[in-house]
């Protein structure tokens, strides 16, 4: 039924735990039960660590392990760009009808770094929205990390 990599990340979650002094945190729960809770610690706009408290079906926690994994290290913009296809895709397909939990766990990871991203703008570390209309990553991450991804 389900696929080898979806099996082993269930079985052996990878990034799963708290992060007692996160820079950022989000839960969501399914109606099914399943909840999806992610932590983040940031450096330098860089995601430094991600874990994830899944708990749920075999494939909420498969998603959530693959989501935290393909997180971790990379820059926040970078992380924001981490979709449901690329989570589907990296634990070898899902069933149809377990789709979305691959859209949960990305969707988790999202809300942990706007979480972050307020937590910041709220400390009053970084600048607002430069005019009307900016997405939501304008309005907290520098110009130059979102010209140059980053990098």
């Amino acid at each position: 039924m389900y696929g080898p990599k979806v099996l082993d990340h269930s079985q052996n979650p990878r990034c799963f735990g708290k992060i007692p002094d996160a820079d950022g945190e989000a839960t969501i729960k399914e109606a099914c039960g399943d909840v999806f809770r992610f932590y983040v610690k940031v450096n330098d706009n860089r995601l430094v660590q991600v874990r994830h408290e899944a708990e749920g079906c075999p494939v909420a926690i498969a998603c959530c392990s693959m989501t935290a994994t393909l997180a971790e290290g990379k820059t926040l913009l970078d992380a924001t760009e981490i979709t449901n296809k690329d989570v589907t895709e990296a634990l070898g397909g899902l069933p149809p009808e377990q789709e979305h939990c691959s859209n949960l766990a990305a969707d988790a990871l999202y809300e942990a770094i706007q979480d972050y991203m307020i937590r910041r703008s709220l400390e009053e570390k970084i600048a607002p929205a430069r005019y009307p209309g900016d997405s939501w990553k304008s309005l907290y991450l520098p110009q130059e990390v979102q010209d140059n991804k980053g990098e």
